[in-house]
């Protein structure tokens, strides 16, 4: 079995300029998680809907990609094709 990990970017319903990025195996899993008020970084701003998941096979490169999205030219390139 091929481990999978998603890069994925949340938006919040509530203050729609915030987004958040972020890396994991379980995409559903992970935004209940913001939304239940279990990550510290997103609590204050849920609840967040999902707005895309990119998954990898290689744990490495979905990383470099999640790093990458959290750059300045990254967060361009994200709200161009994904937001």
């Amino acid at each position: 079995m091929v481990d999978k990990h998603a890069v994925y970017i949340l938006r919040s319903t509530r203050l729609p300029d915030r987004y958040y990025v972020g890396l994991t195996s379980d995409v559903s899993g992970r935004l209940e998680t913001h939304n239940s008020g279990g990550s510290l970084h997103t609590r204050k701003d849920r609840p967040w809907r999902l707005v895309v998941s990119l998954t990898f096979t290689n744990a490495g490169s979905a990383l470099a990609f999640e790093k990458y999205l959290k750059t300045g030219s990254g967060r361009a390139c994200a709200q161009r094709h994904f937001v």
